[in-house]
């Protein structure tokens, strides 16, 4: 072919465009073939037929668009609530210094002892440390000395007693071994205990021992009646 030619489909989308090569060119003998002619008015007719029945739609020059849009109301956000400060952390001295309204005082020195601080009660929280080791200073079931042990027990039915064992020779009264209660101290130079009842007291004995229940061995002690 001597000349370019294009057919167009139109009914399908479908360009076809064939090349020819230029007139110039030398094509050689031996690949010289003949080709058959194409006939374009029936590649065509479907597109001149879809042409022809198709609906033409006109539209002036001087029409116009227009939306239809709902009118809006624009409500504004409330105000966010006042920020309330954080009070002031109370200081843990302060908390530590602070004491519950409801809280019982200790009961002073010599003052009578409540209904649960009668002798068998002192004893018997007495006895619940049996077995503690003893600690010089000590005034805590981690380790006891001998008035650290009594002060101890005592506050734990609402009597103050003082810290030491000479001290606590001046309080309350002191009564004869034969009138003598359990829950009564047993005083002797040096050492404090709790009379346990018969020839018995509960005590904090000394560096290397643990609080026991054992016969009294003082030959004249003095006997002490908190109340």
């Amino acid at each position: 072919m001597s000349r370019r030619s294009v057919v167009v489909a139109a009914s399908s989308g479908l360009i076809m465009s064939v090349i020819a090569a230029p007139a110039t060119a030398t094509v050689p003998a031996e690949n010289t073939t003949s080709h058959a002619a194409v006939d374009t008015s029936n590649l065509t007719a479907g597109a001149r037929a879809a042409l022809a029945t198709s609906p033409v739609v006109a539209v002036p020059d001087d029409a116009s668009w227009s939306l239809d849009i709902p009118p809006l109301t624009v409500v504004a956000d409330p105000p966010p609530p006042p920020v309330r400060a954080a009070p002031p952390a109370a200081s843990r001295s302060a908390a530590r210094a602070a004491v519950p309204a409801e809280a019982a005082p200790a009961a002073a020195i010599g003052a009578a002892a409540p209904a649960s601080a009668n002798g068998s009660a002192i004893v018997e929280i007495a006895s619940r440390y049996v077995g503690v080791s003893y600690l010089w200073g000590g005034t805590t079931p981690a380790g006891f000395d001998c008035s650290g042990y009594t002060s101890y027990v005592y506050a734990q039915v609402g009597i103050t007693l003082p810290r030491t064992s000479s001290a606590q020779r001046e309080v309350g009264t002191v009564v004869s071994r034969a009138d003598a209660q359990p829950g009564d101290l047993i005083w002797s130079p040096g050492h404090i205990a709790i009379y346990a009842g018969g020839d018995l007291q509960v005590d904090a004995p000394r560096p290397g021992q643990t609080i026991q229940i054992r016969s009294i061995w003082q030959s004249n002690p003095t006997f002490i009646r908190v109340s």
